[in-house]
């Protein structure tokens, strides 16, 4: 019914209940959010009143706590400090007591010093006095001897001087044949000793390498199919001479000789790389300017290669790593060189074996003995194309590749330039003479042999009691006949000594030389 009667209001009665209930709607929402904060800040208000009230509980006891614990901790601290100072009271005690009992013992010192103090006094003293008469006594005995010295003088006619003169020039003349035979006898000794040993160590050596002898020389000579080639190589009006001896830096010997074209120079590397050079030129027949320097160039670069291969086959033969590599292609150039028809190559590869064995019989560095052996003649490698002699060379090039020590004094001194400085120096020089002096390692020219042998003589010859003197063993050997009325037997031992000084001073020979002194005293009747 109420429903029927609200359908029969008006429209604007509508309008005012519509407007009403949104009025009353926006009432309520203001209340609730008017309302609703306040309860919450209430709310909060008092647990925050609560969380207060906690917090100051919780603080009161954090206080409590704390100053029971500040409370302990400062008693424990004052129990600690009390306890440190009565050690440092103790400690103190102690270092007192140390002091005190020190200074008794001091004191106790200084008393028997000053007690020894007292009895140095007397002693001096007494010294004084001693001294004093001793002076007086010697005075004395001065004057008595000065006057016993006038009165010989007087007796016997001389000065003090012309006695002293006397006495000293007897005493040297005995003296002198005394020293004459302790020398003999302590090289007689040494000799003993030494000789046997140094036989053994070299036969030992020697036992252990066995090398052929080498007798061969560079080749110089070119083999030529047809005597027509030497014509080619002349070429026209001289042109491929001129040329192949402009670039190689060699003299080519064309003669009568058959089939055959001899290369002439000083240089052995200049030599081989002509040799090669032509061989090919000969083999290949196109023989023209163009193509000689472009075969030249290619047989040096050839050559530079093979000298490196060389060096580091004899290197790796004889154990020795890191040798550096411009030393090495040096010492390759040896193959092409020769002294006194040895191979120089094969000369440094036998002396490095020698070194090494002998290092081992001895118990040194193997590896250094066979380094320093290997490179001792490394000078004549370039002792061709630059001023000096093969030792200055050698050592200067060492040097700048880096070489140890060892190994440059023994460059330097395997020639007796320098004083060795080691046992393997001594034992480069060893090998190098028994290297250069076992029979057919070496040839010598008969002019350098005749006059080697005739210095010899010479010198021998030279020194005052010297009768007759002869070379014998191809001059391996000197005997020294003397006057036995002029030279005694321990004269002939100053001789014999005197004679070996001048010849290693003057004279340049391979291997070694023994001189022997001949005293003969021969009595001689004729029965009639």
């Amino acid at each position: 019914m109420n429903i029927i009667l609200l359908e029969g209001l008006p429209s604007y009665v509508w309008v005012i209940l519509l407007v009403a209930a949104l009025v009353l709607g926006a009432a309520i929402v203001v209340l609730l959010f008017h309302f609703v904060p306040a309860l919450k800040a209430k709310r909060a208000q008092a647990q925050a009143d609560k969380i207060l009230r906690e917090a100051e509980q919780k603080a009161q006891q954090i206080e409590r706590t704390a100053q029971s614990e500040a409370k302990q901790l400062t008693n424990e601290s004052r129990q600690q400090a009390q306890n440190e100072a009565r050690q440092i009271k103790a400690e103190a005690q102690a270092e007192k007591n140390k002091l005190d009992a020190r200074e008794e013992l001091i004191d106790r010192r200084d008393e028997a010093l000053l007690i020894k103090e007292r009895d140095l006094d007397k002693k001096n003293e007494s010294l004084t006095n001693r001294l004093a008469e001793v002076e007086k006594k010697s005075k004395i005995l001065d004057e008595k001897t000065e006057a016993i010295i006038a009165e010989l003088e007087k007796v016997s006619g001389m000065s003090t001087k012309e006695a002293h003169d006397e006495i000293m020039a007897r005493v040297e003349s005995k003296m002198s044949s005394e020293i004459a035979i302790y020398i003999k006898n302590q090289e007689d000794e040494a000799k003993a000793t030494a000789q046997a040993k140094a036989t053994e160590l070299l036969s030992l050596a020697c036992a252990k390498y066995a090398q052929e002898v080498v007798t061969e020389r560079t080749v110089s000579v070119v083999s030529l199919p047809n005597d027509e080639m030497k014509g080619r190589i002349i070429g026209r009006e001289g042109r491929n001479i001129r040329i192949i001896e402009s670039t190689l830096g060699v003299d080519l010997v064309i003669d009568d000789t058959p089939e055959v074209i001899t290369v002439s120079c000083f240089d052995p590397i200049r030599r081989e790389i002509a040799r090669k050079t032509l061989e090919i030129l000969v083999k290949d027949g196109r023989i023209q300017p163009g193509r000689i320097e472009e075969v030249a160039a290619k047989c040096k670069r050839d050559l530079e290669a093979e000298t490196q291969k060389f060096g580091e086959e004899a290197a790796f033969r004889l154990g020795l790593p890191k040798i550096n590599r411009e030393l090495l292609g040096q010492l390759g150039r040896l193959k092409y060189r020769t002294s006194y028809g040895q191979n120089v190559l094969d000369h440094s590869i036998e002396v490095a074996y020698l070194c090494g064995i002998m290092a081992a019989e001895l118990g040194l560095n193997q590896n250094m003995a066979r380094r320093a052996g290997l490179l001792h003649d490394i000078g004549k490698a370039i002792d061709f194309e630059q001023e000096g002699s093969h030792v200055q060379l050698g050592s200067q090039l060492a040097k700048k590749c880096g070489e140890p020590e060892i190994v440059i004094n023994a460059i330097e001194s395997h020639h007796g330039d320098v004083e060795p400085k080691s046992l393997i120096a001594h034992l480069v020089i060893a090998a190098d003479t028994l290297s250069a002096a076992r029979p057919g390692s070496r040839s010598e020219t008969l002019e350098t042999y005749v006059k080697r042998v005739e210095q010899l003589e010479t010198i021998a010859k030279g020194f005052d009691g010297v009768q007759q003197a002869f070379a014998m063993q191809a001059g391996r050997e000197v005997r020294v006949m003397v006057i036995p009325e002029k030279v005694t037997d321990a004269d002939a031992v100053k001789l014999a000594l005197e004679i070996r000084e001048k010849i290693e001073n003057e004279m340049t020979y391979p291997g070694t030389i023994k001189v022997s002194v001949i005293r003969e005293y021969r009595a001689v009747e004729t029965a009639k």
